[in-house]
């Protein structure tokens, strides 16, 4: 295929830039060969030209198709290159948060430096049993492969992490093996795991440090081999560690710090434990001030520190260990701060007592002196002599540090040998996975020897990374037949000859080494001399002569050769480590050193620098004579060369798995990708190189079905052969000419670099072309269509709006002839009708106006005549009634006014009154305001009356005077004469007059004055008035609105409440739920922790292998079979020793005895609790007694007589009890004596004994259900009688007083509170005398009662022991009598005595009921008890009569006559059938064997009635209950019960046998109930049925066993149906295609995921369904309950919604338009099969509610903001992280589709902020509902069953 035909015009490719590293772009113009410049777009917008290479002519990489963006397998890329892997890990990292990738075998993780739920026990468990194919990429699927290939191919794995600090690898790790402990299966595994995870804070601590890019990293590398034993459990561990970076402990960069146990421990400083240490700030140290950053952000030393000798406790380190370790590591940071001083340029000193150095030997236990003179010493050795040479201060310092560092490093191996102790597993290793975590490739810009080894490293893992992937491809190749062709890969074996070979790098280090004088110069000019312009990958800087370059296989490094010498050689004096051996206070420190003796010289130095911790399970081979001096010049190259060889034959030996690491930012951002630093690591780790190898050679692999079914739409019909094969082969050499690019195998096609893409382009292009072709024919046809309907509808239009015209216009024409010949009729109509009216009017009018004119003149005349007459007689009468009308109406004028005027004044008194009074109520606190304005008005009113009076006198005087003085003055004028004598006397008079006329005046202005002022009274008052009716309105508002707030509360708070009840009522429904879940999970566990108890015992049976016939059903077995079955478990345990003793002699008789103990027993309790409930009732009788003794002082007498009566009673039966406690002694002496046939026999001693305990305890109990209810009913009258009383004494209560007095404020106010309370005093004990008279009354009453009850018990008595000699029949028929006689005898009695007073009958026959009551309940308790006794006796007869069969025959026939108990055991005789089925008891195994154990539900079962074992079964439980047998019932009752357990043991993994046996489990529980006798239960049977009901026993505790095993056989048949489902699911609701061609298959990588087509042996929708016809009908066939298959079929969907749910979480090709279609119409098949079996509300569908709303989500919109609205809406069954995952995940399958956007979920994040849901990803799959067995009576009737004679039940006849 020639590159015109990809680099067309709109084609993308890839083009370098330089902050990007490669940008994508597009071609404007088709590409042709020779052209020299592509026109090319980026994506923002911007044109370029792009130059090509003149040289190689190469042009830049195509992009894929963005179908293929973001694939699982980079593998899967049409393109491979690293633009193409670049992009994907960015697609995947940023927009889907996928942090894993598959590249081939290559696992790719990036950290995301957040944490995510994607490693808990539910993703665990989904990954267990996978193809790594399958699921999405995780470090979970690459555990799950190493696991399964370890134990299928039985071969030892390797799981390789690596990647550059900050990476992850230690959490890659951890992850891995938190895998390995969780699907061993072990249940020890996790304590291996967790002290595993326990090294870490230790390892961590001593091994991990702050560096640049990582705040903990780790400076050491690490091999972990997991162990595990045959069956594939976690036994132990192994850790090996290498490269420990000790430059670290004297020396840190900038911000940098040393190894974190530094710190941790100045952080603890202050310890009490720490003290001795003497320790500081970090900052006082050297060896941890140096890279000035002491503190981590957000990590606090000190809790670390706590953490880490927890850990070291865990793993076994004791505390003084601990102590010794961190004293050496306090001496080793004192050590760092020893300084020197010079002495000379030779020669150097330490000051004496110097403190740093002081401390350091106090902390060894080492001699000051010594360890100085070392310090500043070293010791030559010739052949001849020893000398003792100073050093310069110079070499003392790095003697120090030497010396600090081997401490340090002696110190991590010590831990590491203590830490593969504590992992170390007894148990025989058979296979191990080991994991690796080692650096990544590393270049910094000054690299020093450590980079070199862990480059070194590097080279030499990826070397055989590289075989490995070669290997691979090539048994691929070999495995389909394809002709193989050599690989041109990158071989890094020159880089590793430079190395490591003869006259290496390595070598030439560690020749110079032994040079006396060498030096990195020297050493660096060897390197030139021996490699440069002699090795291609060796190179020489242009600027510098110390320094090489080494072309690795991912970059070039540059090394720099200062201090890899000293580093190499790394030498400490003997003489310092002499010192510290010598140390005799401190026991560890020796320790350290103890191998040291095999490695050190008597010269000066032993190389000790970075010595490989390595851990190996190969033992060395015994050391030869001059080995040592051999051992010791090794040095650390060697070493570690040595140690990476062993590692890689381990590696060599496993089959590896590789997990590649990479650091997304430098920053630690969160989901942040920078191509750059991600770039750099793909290239450091291989995966570049993995992809070239996989590009050179057919990359692309098809299975022939798969290529078929995704290039089905580029053949044509005639080209679909039946052989799938030939048909791709046809096609392909049709679409592809150049057969080179691809090749044909056995199962698959191989396709070149770029050729998947040029498929999908044809396809995209075919589909596109059809698209447009099928859009071209329905749009031509949709205008066809529409413009025949528009041709049509205007034809119709046209043709009725013709019609329409022509119509109206013909009706407008016959409408306007009709109107003109209308209007000429009515015309001439209207004019004659005128006229002749006219006409009649005018005659008319002229005949009436001539009359009426002759009458008025005739009428004028005759009124002037009369009105002449009638003028005389009315006028004068008219004078007349005038004057008297006038006088008339002013009489009654001044009436009205008057009687008006009084109206109006009583009106407004009475308003004022009324007002007032109102006021008064409503306000009561202005009553003494309005009284004061009162008496003011009357006041002023009596002043009033007194002025008014004063004035009339006034006027009187006034008009006496002026008469006095006008008959004065008439005297006066008749005597003028006279008066002119009196002239002086009529000036004074004058002068009196005019006084008086002044003092008028005044008084008429004082009136006036009066009247203003009582005008203004009255406005005043009035004005009152109406602010006090304002002020009553406003109140009476106010009042209506409270009343309106208060209704409105109200309701609120009634709404409220019924809301809180109705969520209360949902509460309450899901506490029951989780509840019942509760519960029948703890019977899950308790089953298998059963099953688990059978399985050892039976192991330990095998093991202690004892031939003893039937000694499998020992006494521990029958006693745990009893106390779980029977009633036994209230005995406690020092009653159940002697018993357990006894049973050992004989096992045949101890259950026998057992029973019997065990029935008395539980009587002798049921005693002491009656008689304790007694008891306590006495005493608080007593209590009341005492306290109403003390109010009331004249009762005391008559109350102790009661209360001795009483206590007497009591004493009785106590008396009584101990009684019946020492006859049970005497029986059990009885029975426990020498057995013999004597013995036993009926008439012995123990017979006898047992039979008059029965009689005694009979005739007790009928004399003690008497005193009873004597004692309640005294007990009750006495409790009604005190307790009016002390009602009434609360009416005196003084607080009620006390408050009211101190509301009292006025004296007046307290003066007449007192004169009440006297009075209140006097009233109450006026009531007080009367109650007390009245109480009187009433103890004479009961006094007479008492008497009456007296007599009645003796009656009573006397008819007792008549009753008791008769029989049991008519004795019960006889006290029923005698009570109805006697309680109609008392009714009577009380009838006449209360006939005048109904209160005290009414509460007579209160009292009367409640005695009744009282005694039908004791009744029915006490012949409970004598039954069960009866029963006890008759089956101790029974069983001594089974056990002496021998020894009846010596007995006379008159010994059986006599015995009492014999005619209680012959049953009755029915005539008809009674429903009932006998069996012998020898029987009994026969029977359980032959309907439970032989049963098959296949076989003769199926042919049965449902249910028939469970009929059968009831039945003979009927029998034995009928004949009153206790040991029968319960025995059949758990034979039954073990045996159900057997058969389910034994055949628990068959879905018919479980089936089977849950019906009939159910169906047994029913009868149980239904026929019990409870009224419950016995609503729907029929007569006939309630005759069936149980007589003797309540099986109400065996009801709860049953149905506790029904939930467990409930559970056994749940996971059954999941054991049958679970492989089907996935098939069938996902990888299926139900609708073929909806969606394609698209391309896959290295990893083939299983095929959706549907082969041979492979699940589809059909076989689902056909699972659960099946499942259903052997439901149905087996006649289990409706409701309970309900709930069977709700738990099968619900564990197919959740397993197709979470598989489709963990599946991105899985996430697609098409697939939610595919989803949603199996859902709808799953939907019709439940309406087809009418289970619709069986709650089913609701489960599968989950995997729709996914379905649905996978097809909607997702672009808009309505579109989020919606999702968020619709998906409410789903949580926000499984909504965000599909999101996430969704992928297009065809170029039509489009990714989801970033922006959009996270607009849907926004959305579902506030949702409160579970952060889990994945459904519990595992979840079980919990199940219920609702009652579901049978209308079948027992008598008309009939058993099959194949159930060979022959031994069983009905009765």
């Amino acid at each position: 295929m020639a590159a015109s035909e990809l680099y067309t015009k709109y084609a993308r490719v890839w083009i370098p830039d330089p902050e990007e590293v490669w940008k994508s772009a597009e071609l404007l113009k088709d590409y042709k060969p020779g052209d020299k410049v592509l026109q090319l777009r980026l994506e923002e917008g911007k044109d370029l030209e792009y130059c090509l290479d003149p040289k190689t002519k190469e042009l830049p990489p195509l992009r894929n198709p963005d179908i293929l963006v973001g694939e699982n397998d980079l593998t899967a890329l049409s393109y491979l290159h690293e633009p193409a892997v670049l992009h994907n890990l960015k697609v995947r990292f940023i927009d889907s948060k996928l942090i894993y990738t598959y590249c081939g075998i290559v696992l790719v993780a990036i950290n995301p430096y957040e944490q995510l739920p994607i490693y808990g026990e539910d993703i665990i468990n989904a990954y267990s049993g996978q193809n790594m194919g399958d699921m999405d990429p995780h470090i979970f699927a690459v555990a799950e492969e190493a696991y399964k290939q370890m134990a299928r191919d039985e071969r030892n794995q390797s799981i390789i992490v690596s990647g550059e600090s900050g990476a992850g690898k230690t959490v890659s790790a951890k992850y891995a093996m938190r895998y390995f402990a969780t699907v061993s299966g072990s249940a020890s595994e996790a304590n291996v795991e967790e002290k595993v995870l326990a090294s870490n804070p230790i390892m961590e601590s001593i091994g991990n440090a702050k560096t640049t890019r990582n705040d903990n990293s780790s400076r050491f590398g690490k091999y972990i081999e997991i162990g595990f034993d045959k069956r594939y459990r976690i036994i132990g561990a192994n850790m090996r560690t290498y490269l420990l970076e000790k430059s670290r402990v004297v020396f840190q960069a900038e911000e940098e710090r040393n190894y974190h146990i530094f710190y941790q421990l100045c952080a603890s400083a202050a310890l009490p434990e720490f003290k001795t240490l003497r320790l500081g700030n970090a900052d006082y140290f050297h060896y941890t001030k140096q890279g000035g950053s002491p503190v981590i952000d957000g990590v606090d030393d000190a809790k670390e520190m706590v953490n880490t000798r927890q850990a070291c406790t865990l793993l076994g380190i004791s505390d003084s260990y601990q102590m010794g370790i961190f004293r050496i590591l306090a001496g080793i940071l004192h050590l760092g701060n020893v300084e020197f001083a010079y002495r000379d340029s030779d020669s150097c000193t330490i000051p004496p007592k110097h403190d740093p150095l002081t401390i350091f030997c106090d902390l060894m236990g080492v001699e000051y002196e010594e360890m100085a003179h070392w310090l500043c010493h070293r010791k030559l050795a010739t052949a001849t002599e020893t000398y003792i040479k100073p050093i310069s201060k110079l070499h003392a310092i790095n003697a120090r540090d030497a010396l600090a560092k081997h401490i340090y490093a002696n110190l991590f191996n010590w831990i590491v040998d203590h830490v593969n102790k504590a992992l170390h597993s007894t148990v025989k290793q058979h296979s191990f996975i080991g994991v690796l975590d080692i650096y990544g490739f590393e270049t910094f810009e000054i690299n020093s020897f450590e980079q070199f080894c862990i480059n070194y490293a590097n080279e030499k893992l990826q070397q055989q990374f590289n075989m490995h992937v070669f290997k691979l491809e090539q048994e691929e190749y070999m495995k389909e037949q394809i002709p193989w062709t050599l690989i041109d890969f990158y071989d890094n074996q020159p880089c590793i000859n430079l190395i490591e070979a003869k006259m290496g790098i390595l070598d030439l280090l560690d020749e110079e080494c032994k040079m006396p004088k060498g030096s990195d110069d020297t050493w660096a000019q060897k390197l030139y001399n021996t490699h440069l312009n002699k090795c291609a990958l060796f190179e020489k800087p242009r600027l510098s002569n110390k320094a090489f370059i080494i072309k690795h296989f991912a970059d070039k490094v540059e090394y720099q050769c200062e201090g890899f010498l000293e580093k190499n050689k790394d030498t400490v004096y003997e003489e310092q480590i002499k010192v510290l051996k010598s140390s005799k206070k401190f026991k560890l420190l020796p320790e350290l050193f103890q191998d040291e003796e095999k490695v050190l010289s008597p010269t000066s130095a032993t190389p000790s620098g970075r010595v490989p911790l390595s851990r190996t399970t190969v033992k060395p081979a015994k050391a030869r004579p001059g080995q040592t001096s051999k051992e010791h010049k090794k040095t650390v190259g060697h070493q570690f060369r040595n140690s990476l060889h062993l590692l890689m034959e381990t590696l060599n030996a496993t089959t590896p798995h590789y997990v590649r690491c990479i650091k997304p930012n430098d920053f630690k951002f969160p989901f942040t990708f920078d191509e750059k630093r991600a770039v750099q690591q793909l290239r450091a780790c291989g995966v570049l190189e993995t992809i070239r190898i996989s590009a050179a050679g057919f990359p692309s692999r098809w299975t022939y079905q798969e290529f078929f079914s995704r290039y089905r739409v580029l053949m044509k019909q005639r080209d679909v052969l039946g052989d799938r094969k030939q048909t791709c082969k046809n096609v392909l050499e049709k679409l592809i000419l150049d057969k080179d690019k691809y090749q044909f195998g056995k199962t698959k096609i191989f396709f070149r670099a770029g050729q998947v893409a040029y498929l999908e382009k044809i396809r995209a292009d075919k589909l596109r072309a059809a698209c447009i072709r099928i859009q071209k024919t329905i749009r031509g046809w949709l205008m066809r269509r529409k413009y025949v309907r528009m041709r049509k509808a205007a034809i119709t239009i046209q043709r009725y709006v013709r019609g329409y015209q022509a119509r109206c216009y013909a009706k407008f024409l016959r409408r306007t002839r009709a109107a003109i010949t209308i209007q000429k009729f009515h015309r001439m109509y209207v004019v004659r009708k005128r006229y002749q009216c006219m006409r009649d009017a005018t005659i008319a009018l002229q005949a009436l106006l001539r009359g009426y004119m002759a009458r008025n003149k005739y009428q004028m005349m005759l009124r002037e005549h009369k009105s002449i007459i009638i003028q005389k007689h009315v006028r004068g009468w008219l004078a007349r009634v005038h004057y008297h009308r006038t006088l008339k109406a002013i009489v009654y004028l001044q009436c009205c006014y008057r009687r008006m005027m009084a109206k109006r004044e009583l009106k407004k008194l009475k308003i004022e009154a009324r007002s007032v009074e109102r006021y008064k109520k409503l306000h009561i606190g202005l009553e003494n305001k309005i009284m004061q304005l009162q008496r003011k008005i009357d006041e002023q009113n009596k002043e009033y009356k007194s002025l008014l009076e004063k004035l009339n006198s006034l006027e009187i005087t006034y008009s006496t005077e002026t008469e006095r003085l006008r008959s004065d003055v008439e005297r006066l004028r008749m005597s003028e004469e006279e008066a002119k004598n009196a002239t002086n006397r009529v000036l004074s008079l004058q002068e009196e007059i005019a006084k008086l006329r002044k003092e008028l005046h005044q008084t008429q202005s004082e009136k006036k004055t009066i009247e203003e002022w009582a005008d203004k009274y009255k406005h005043e008052t009035e004005q009152l008035v109406s602010e006090l009716k304002d002020q009553n309105t406003l109140l009476k508002t106010e009042k209506e609105e409270l009343n309106r707030r208060i209704h409105d509360q109200a309701k609120e708070i009634t709404e409220a409440m019924e809301k809180k009840l109705v969520e209360e009522t949902k509460q309450l429904e899901l506490d029951l739920n989780d509840e019942r879940l509760r519960y029948q999970n703890l019977l899950n566990e308790f089953s298998r922790l059963e099953e688990r108890y059978d399985d050892l015992k039976d192991e330990m049976n095998l093991m202690a292998s004892i031939p003893k016939p039937g000694h499998k059903r020992t006494d521990s077995t029958h006693s745990s079979n009893e106390s779980e079955y029977t009633f036994s478990s209230e005995i406690t345990e020092a009653e159940d020793l002697p018993l357990r003793m006894e049973q050992e002699p004989s096992e045949k008789k101890a259950p026998l005895d057992m029973s019997l103990f065990l029935k008395l027993q539980k009587r002798v309790t049921e005693l002491e609790q009656e008689k304790q409930s007694l008891q306590d009732e006495l005493d608080r009788k007593e209590e009341q007694a005492l306290r109403a003794k003390a109010k009331e002082e004249e009762r005391p007498p008559i109350r102790g007589a009661e209360l001795e009566y009483e206590s007497l009673k009591r004493q009785e039966l106590e008396s009584e009890n101990k009684k019946l406690k020492n006859e049970l002694n005497e029986l059990q002496k009885a029975l426990t004596e020498t057995r013999s046939p004597e013995v036993t026999a009926p008439g012995a001693p123990a017979y006898r004994v047992l039979l008059d305990q029965l009689t005694s305890v009979s005739e007790e109990l009928e004399v003690r259900k008497e005193e009873v209810l004597i004692l309640r009913s005294q007990l009750v009258s006495q409790k009604e009688a005190i307790q009016p009383k002390e009602d009434k004494d609360t009416m005196t209560d003084s607080t009620i007083l006390l408050e009211d007095v101190q509301k009292m404020k006025d004296k007046g106010e307290i003066a007449q509170a007192y004169i009440g309370l006297k009075e209140t005093n006097r009233l109450l004990e006026s009531q007080l005398q009367s109650q007390k008279k009245s109480h009187e009354n009433e103890l004479e009453s009961l006094r007479g009662e008492i008497q009456s009850l007296k007599e009645e018990n003796n009656r009573q008595q006397q008819l007792l022991a008549q009753n008791l000699q008769l029989p049991p029949e008519a004795r019960i028929e006889a006290s029923l009598q005698h009570e109805i006689t006697r309680l109609t005898n008392e009714n009577l009695f009380y009838e006449e005595l209360y006939a005048d007073d109904p209160k005290k009958y009414q509460s007579y026959r209160i009292s009367l009921y409640k005695r009744m009551i009282d005694l039908m309940e004791q009744l029915e308790k006490q012949d409970k008890t004598v039954r069960k006794l009866k029963k006890q006796l008759k089956v101790f007869a029974k069983k001594i009569g089974e056990l002496e069969v021998g020894q009846m025959e010596n007995i006379s026939p008159g010994q059986i006559i006599d015995e009492p108990i014999r005619p209680v055991n012959i049953p009755r005789k029915e005539k008809d059938f009674q429903g009932m089925l006998e069996y012998k008891k020898e029987d009994e195994q026969k029977l359980v064997k032959n309907l439970i154990l032989e049963l098959k539900p296949r076989g003769v079962a199926v042919n049965l009635i449902p249910g028939l074992p469970a009929y059968i079964l009831f039945m003979c439980v009927r029998h034995a209950d009928y004949l009153n047998d206790d040991q029968k019932v319960r025995s059949l009752l758990t034979s039954t019960i073990n045996g159900i357990k057997k058969v389910l043991k034994k055949r628990g993994d068959d879905f018919e046998t479980v089936s089977f046996w849950l019906s009939n489990t159910c169906r047994f529980l029913h009868c149980l109930k239904q026929y019990s006798g409870e009224e419950g239960f016995m609503k729907h049977n029929t007569p006939r049925q309630n005759e069936h009901c149980l007589t003797n026993f309540d099986l109400a505790e065996y009801r709860q066993v049953l149905s506790d095993l029904a939930i467990q056989i409930y559970q056994q048949l749940v996971r059954v149906l999941e054991n049958i489902l679970q492989p089907m699911i996935v098939s069938g609701m996902l990888e299926h295609e139900t609708i073929q061609g909806v969606s394609g298959v698209k391309p896959t990588g290295l990893r083939k995921r299983t095929s959706s087509i549907a082969d041979e042996g492979t699940y589809t929708l059909d076989s689902i369904i056909r699972q659960l016809n099946s499942f259903h009908s052997v439901m149905c066939q087996h006649g289990m309950d409706p409701e309970l298959i309900k709930q069977v079929v709700k738990q099968m969907f619900y564990i197919i919604g959740a397993v197709t749910l979470n598989n489709l979480l963990l599946r991105k090709d899985m996430c697609s338009w098409s697939k939610g279609m595919q989803i949603r119409y199996n859902v709808s098949q799953l939907e019709e099969w439940l309406r087809d079996k009418n289970l619709m509300n069986s709650g089913a569908k609701e489960t599968l509610e989950p995997l729709i709303q996914a379905a649905q989500l996978l097809q909607v919109k997702k672009k808009t903001d309505e579109d989020a609205e919606a999702i968020c809406s619709m998906c409410n069954a789903l949580t926000t992280a499984q909504i965000v995952k599909v999101l996430n995940l969704y992928t297009p399958v065809n170029e039509f589709e489009e990714r989801v956007l970033v922006s959009f979920i996270r607009t849907i994040q926004l959305r579902l902020r506030d949702r409160k849901d579970s952060p889990q990803l994945l459904m519990d799959a595992k979840h079980i509902f919990p199940v219920t067995f609702p009652f579901n009576p049978s209308s079948l009737a027992l008598e008309t069953i009939q058993i099959p004679a194949s159930l060979g039940l022959g031994f069983i006849s009905r009765v």
